[in-house]
């Protein structure tokens, strides 16, 4: 099932998927683990923006989720936002993110009362290499539109990060 994130509700469990990837990889650059609260007030911040926070259940478990935020604050970016999703190890590669991603996209095509409505361009913003991801950004229709070099050091590595873009 897919719904709306509830900050009071699910920000635990978001920041326990979230962490796993803040420890041990880098589909996140951030070092740091993140409490509830922190994650509570991101999720508030977001969807106070008008913008989907979206979660998947499994048998009544949080097991994943995806929201799209802005892609710069600048006023000229404000139809650009960034897609991203995150999945708890038990489901990846199991279709919950092609469930979240259909959601997400689906919400932004028809996002009405933020002001970032129409939304004309989606990116995905890929730490390299990370194949599910890229397949299922492409999966989606979101094209290659460059790699900047370099541009994180995490786990003792410089990691590169591919833009993928969606026209909607």
């Amino acid at each position: 099932m897919i719904r709306d994130a509830n900050p009071a509700a699910d920000a635990a469990r978001l920041a326990d998927i979230y962490n796993h990837y803040v420890a041990v990889d880098t589909a996140t650059f951030e070092t740091d683990p993140v409490s509830a609260d922190e994650m509570w007030a991101r999720m508030e911040r977001l969807q106070g923006r008008g913008l989907p926070y979206l979660v998947a259940e499994r048998d009544g478990v949080v097991v994943g989720y995806a929201y799209a935020g802005p892609y710069r604050d600048r006023a000229a970016y404000r139809h650009t936002l960034e897609a991203t999703v995150y999945l708890d190890a038990s489901v990846r590669r199991g279709g919950v993110g092609t469930e979240l991603y259909t959601a997400l996209l689906a919400r932004l095509r028809g996002l009405e009362g933020s002001e970032h409505a129409p939304v004309r361009s989606v990116l995905g913003v890929i730490a390299l290499p990370h194949p599910g991801s890229v397949a299922l950004h492409e999966r989606f229709g979101f094209t290659h539109v460059g790699t900047i070099r370099e541009a994180g050091y995490k786990l003792d590595r410089w990691i590169d990060v591919g833009i993928w873009q969606l026209t909607l």
